[in-house]
């Protein structure tokens, strides 16, 4: 069997919609870190400097909560921002063991170029969706996400759920 037709079949036997929701994702993933990719970012950073950008100076833990991150991947995804200069580690003035994170004025910069490469891609992906189709699909996705929250939330969640990948 060729190589084409053996992927074309393996293709057809995983039409599942789990699968389609996986290469979508995959897909989703590449095209944002290709859009991001041209600002400097990766996108779970991006996730974390629009919380910053909104809400200003955070701790560290409530980055984790706000963004649905664990510990030691936010860890290292501001230890990698703080390295290209998009954020500043400061101790928290009222409590010796919390470390604030804030925006440096070189990320505000960019927050206008985030927000278009945002912009592109929402475009990219509702293309020749009309706007019924798009409220639609939104329902559908929160709906599947909802779904897997209420599953997560009776079975136990391996550790380390790295939700936004390595930074």
């Amino acid at each position: 069997m060729s190589a084409d037709i053996e992927a074309a079949a393996l293709i057809a036997h995983c039409d599942n919609l789990s699968h389609h929701i996986v290469r979508v994702a995959r897909q989703f993933r590449m095209a944002s870190s290709q859009l991001l990719r041209e600002v400097g970012l990766h996108p779970s950073q991006e996730v974390v400097m629009k919380v910053l950008w909104e809400r200003g100076r955070l701790r560290q833990v409530d980055l984790v909560q706000l963004v649905g991150s664990d510990a030691a991947t936010m860890t290292r995804t501001v230890r990698r921002l703080e390295q290209a200069g998009f954020v500043r580690r400061v101790p928290s003035p009222t409590d010796k063991r919390s470390v604030m994170v804030e925006p440096t004025a070189a990320s505000i910069a960019l927050r206008r170029q985030v927000e278009q490469s945002c912009v592109e891609l929402e475009e990219l992906i509702t293309n020749g969706l009309t706007d019924a189709e798009q409220s639609q699909m939104r329902a559908i996705l929160a709906r599947l996400e909802q779904n897997i929250a209420d599953h997560l939330s009776t079975t136990a969640q391996p550790p380390g759920d790295d939700t936004y990948g390595p930074s």
